[in-house]
């Protein structure tokens, strides 16, 4: 399902397994003490952005994330599972670079080719992510959506709309923007 208009998106503030280095994928790593300051940072940047519902990953690094945005906007957060983070599977926990190294590989992107198969396949990511995505804004047609989630869901989406990966940063929000049948993504 592609989404039927424009959203915003952001990805939830830092935690200590971001900051090591590791596949952190549905392990409930709380945000640490930058990741908070990140949230709060973002929550003050869409202070002039007009957006009516935050919707969250269940993850606790994202609900924490949403309910300071939502806090200094004054709006609710409302969970889906539909955005929580890629299932990694048995690389869960383990370094991203290490990973990387056993693999061969060079750029991030490419782990997206290798994930176990104890996890969840990279294709599904975004047609659950997406799809929804779409249902929020099929249930709301005139709300501007603030949705916060993952890396891989990002990745995923921008993948599947973009048609490519974006140097994704915590606590930073972006637009993902549709113009007719053409999607393009701007930080916000």
């Amino acid at each position: 399902m592609t989404p039927s208009r424009s959203f915003l998106c952001i990805r939830h503030g830092v935690t200590d397994w971001n900051r090591q280095g590791r596949f952190q994928g549905l392990t409930d790593i709380p945000l640490n003490d930058e990741g908070i300051s990140q949230a709060q940072a973002a929550a003050r940047r869409l202070r002039d952005v007009r957006f009516d519902y935050v919707v969250s990953s269940p993850l606790i690094r994202a609900v924490k994330t949403a309910e300071i945005i939502a806090a200094a906007s004054g709006k609710t957060v409302a969970i889906d599972a539909g955005l929580i983070e890629c299932d990694f599977g048995s690389f869960e926990g383990r370094p991203i670079s290490e990973v990387m190294k056993e693999h061969g590989l060079t750029a991030v992107e490419a782990l997206a080719t290798i994930l176990p198969e104890d996890g969840e396949p990279w294709p599904s990511v975004s047609v659950r992510s997406l799809h929804c995505v779409g249902r929020w804004l099929d249930r709301y047609p005139r709300a501007t959506i603030l949705f916060v989630c993952h890396d891989a869901v990002m990745q995923s989406m921008s993948e599947a709309l973009c048609k490519g990966w974006f140097n994704n940063r915590h606590g930073t929000p972006f637009r993902f923007a549709r113009t007719g049948e053409a999607w393009t993504l701007e930080e916000v």
